[in-house]
This record gives C-alpha cells, sequence and structure tokens, in this order.
C-alpha cells in the first residue's frame, strides 16, 4: 500500500484542506498580488505628488499675478490722480495766453477790451465743455430741480408756483454731477 505521508495527504484531500505544495502557491500568488497593488499604490501616490506639485507651483503664479495686477492697478490709480488735472489744465493754457496778450496792449480802446474778453470767455467756455464742465442755466418757468438748482428766495409771479424766475448766479456740472448748484428766484404758491 502507500506510505503513512502519502496517505496523510490522500486524507487532507479527502477533507478538502490544501496540500503544503497550494499553500506555499497561494501564498506565492498573495504576495505576487500584494506587490502588485503596492507597485499600483506607489504609481498612483507618484501621480498625486506630481500633482499637488504642479497646483502648489500654479498657485504661487497665480498669487504672484494678482499681487502684480494689483501693483499695476495701485500704480494706475496714483498715476491718475496725480495727472487728472493735466488735460484740464492744458486747455485752459490758451485761456491764460489770450488774457495775458489782452493785458500787454497798453493803448487798448473800452470796444477792443470788451472784443478780447468776450474772445477769451469763448476760449474758457469751450475748454469747460470738453471737460465735461456744462452750464446749468435754467429759463424762466422751468420746474425747480433742487438736485441742481438752489433757491435764493422765493417771489410772486405770474407763472406756476415752484418754477424758476430768474437766474442769479449759473450752476456747473461735471460728468453729470453738480459741481455748483444754479443760484435761482422760485415763484411763490398763490
Amino acid at each position: 500500500m502507500s506510505d503513512p505521508q502519502q496517505s496523510a495527504q490522500n486524507s487532507q484531500m479527502l477533507q478538502g484542506e490544501p496540500s503544503p505544495e497550494e499553500l506555499e502557491a497561494a501564498h506565492a500568488a498573495n504576495e505576487a498580488e500584494a506587490l502588485d497593488a503596492l507597485a499600483v499604490a506607489q504609481a498612483e501616490i507618484a501621480a498625486l505628488q506630481a500633482k499637488n506639485a504642479e497646483l502648489a507651483d500654479q498657485y504661487l503664479r497665480a498669487q504672484a499675478d494678482v499681487q502684480n495686477a494689483r501693483r499695476r492697478a495701485d500704480e494706475e490709480v496714483s498715476k491718475a490722480r496725480k495727472f487728472a488735472v493735466e488735460a484740464f489744465a492744458e486747455s485752459l493754457l490758451p485761456v491764460t495766453d489770450s488774457l495775458e496778450a489782452g493785458l500787454a496792449v497798453k493803448d487798448a480802446t473800452p470796444e477792443q477790451i470788451r472784443e478780447g474778453a468776450e474772445a477769451t470767455l469763448r476760449q474758457l467756455k469751450s475748454a469747460l465743455e470738453r471737460n465735461k464742465v456744462i452750464e446749468v442755466a435754467p429759463a424762466p418757468g422751468t420746474k425747480f430741480d433742487p438736485h441742481q438748482h438752489q433757491a435764493i428766495s422765493m417771489v410772486p409771479a405770474d407763472q406756476e408756483p415752484n418754477t424758476v424766475v430768474s437766474v442769479l448766479q449759473k450752476g456747473y456740472t461735471i460728468n453729470d454731477r453738480v459741481l455748483r448748484p444754479a443760484l435761482v428766484t422760485v415763484s411763490a404758491p398763490k
């Protein structure tokens, strides 16, 4: 018959227990699977570390871009404040030249002085309009607007109540913002 070792193996097989060779093969397979899983995990870790480094670099670059943009914006605002009046001043230079030229004439007649003053006033008004400084001079009968007019007094008049009767001093707006309200007299209610 067979030896005792073989009979033990046969009884293990009959009982459903694996043989030592099968155990060793299973163990080797498990080790191979573990090594494969470890290699996959290490590859994933390496990929994630590379992605993390890339994102960190992108973040630092974005931070630098934001700081540069902020610095440039601050410089532009500073320059805008510093030179905001430059265009306005440049448009007033011809007015200054006209006034100086008028004062240089020693023997000017009153008519010449008036003509020079009128020409200079036209230059000044043109310079103001080019720089969006618009005159506010409401016509008589215009409805009183407290946003653009300042009522100095109320007078009895033959027109609707709360309308402009006369303008005592013109007002001005700059870019639709009141620089100085027009000083007006307003019709009193009857």
